[in-house]
């Protein structure tokens, strides 16, 4: 950790920009965190960013949900959210030829595409700048020939010249060989499949599995199905309204499976709540859109988002917007309104978790078009 700060210190005090491919669930957070600390500590104010989208949502999730997060940041919620960042920000693609120093998180881990990809040749050509690899690149990956000195490096667009700096810090969160061996040891399963790995070093722990413990072991190919013989036998009960919802929902039921008086009971949701005495939550999300460049009603604006919204939601095959007497937008729990801000126009988007496929879409369609989305 102390090596992976001075390092991105060094670059940015030089005035370089430092480019970090992460995963966007768990890596991603805990070196935010790093930095974080760090530029809280030192009081510096060089521009640090995470791109948005899943690494975004995650991140909200682990705000909403400390207590998924380990001791350390459970005892610091006391005093504020670890993860009400200060000094780091969403990250727009305008921002990638801005002047100066900065720091910017960005996703796939690997380089193999999207936007650190796309960073990545902005910035490669510079010396000052420089490219920290967190994690483990597959063979093949644009990170994986970098880590293996290549200078020359072909993309979709031809070939760019790496001048940058090329640094690996591993912050991996796999267990290795050791790891994985204690693991089975501790559980005692009956089958193994290995997934994730070089096909070479999965041969290799196969055999220390099968001379340690006699277990039959897998390890196919992506794609590849695998047989494994089992006999499950698992008795459940059901009350008469639970066996009817099974029977109509075919291979799929919402549902839970307790134990009650030594007995396995199978429970809807609504029998969980009941019998359970549990509470139900409602996870809702929200987005909003300033148009500060937009000298129109709001009314007009609604009006013009529901046509074009409507055929795209309608293409996508996500249902179709409703638009109320008041002018809101609604389609199942999604809700929209147009509201006046500090002199300017303000769409804001709402919608609960179970209607995340629409409340994403929405949102990204109105991150990517704007105000072109109204004006056009």
């Amino acid at each position: 950790e102390r090596d992976f700060l001075k390092k991105v210190y060094n670059v940015v005090e030089a005035g370089g920009k430092v480019l970090i491919p992460v995963f966007a669930l768990g890596r991603a957070q805990e070196l935010c965190i790093l930095v974080e600390e760090f530029w809280e500590r030192m009081n510096l104010k060089v521009p640090v960013y995470f791109c948005h989208g899943l690494t975004e949502k995650a991140t909200n999730y682990y705000k909403l949900f400390i207590t998924w997060t380990n001791e350390k940041i459970k005892s610091t919620f006391v005093n504020r959210n670890m993860f009400d960042f200060k000094h780091i920000s969403v990250f727009d693609r305008s921002y990638v030829n801005n002047p100066g120093p900065m720091v910017v998180f960005a996703t796939p881990g690997m380089l193999h595409s999207g936007m650190s990809l796309n960073i990545f040749k902005a910035w490669c050509h510079d010396a000052k700048n420089m490219v920290i690899m967190p994690g483990y690149c597959v063979a093949g990956t644009m990170g994986h020939k970098l880590l293996n000195g290549s200078r020359k490096i072909e993309t979709d667009k031809g070939s760019v010249t790496v001048n940058m700096a090329v640094e690996y810090l591993s912050f991996s969160a796999h267990a290795d060989a050791k790891g994985i061996l204690q693991l089975i040891k501790n559980c005692q399963p009956k089958n193994v499949v290995l997934v994730h790995g070089e096909e070479r070093k999965m041969s290799f722990l196969i055999e220390k599995i099968t001379d340690q413990f006699e277990i039959p072991s897998f390890k196919p190919a992506n794609g590849e199905q695998i047989s494994i013989p089992c006999q499950p036998q698992v008795s459940a009960t059901m009350s008469k309204e639970t066996f009817k919802a099974v029977r109509s929902a075919g291979n799929q039921f919402d549902g839970m499976l307790v134990r009650k008086n030594n007995q396995l009971v199978l429970l809807s949701k609504e029998e969980a709540v009941q019998q359970l005495g549990l509470k139900p939550h409602t996870l809702n999300l929200n987005y909003k859109l300033c148009l500060s460049g937009l000298n129109l009603e709001g009314s007009v604006i609604m009006e013009r988002l529901h046509t074009q919204l409507s055929s795209i939601i309608s293409d996508q095959k996500l249902g179709t917007f409703k638009r109320q007497h008041d002018g809101t937008l609604h389609l199942n729990s999604v809700h929209i309104t147009c509201r006046t801000e500090g002199g300017r126009s303000v769409i804001h988007v709402s919608w609960n978790v179970e209607d995340e496929p629409i409340g994403k879409a929405v949102s990204e369609i109105l991150e990517e078009c704007g105000e072109d989305l109204i004006t056009n």
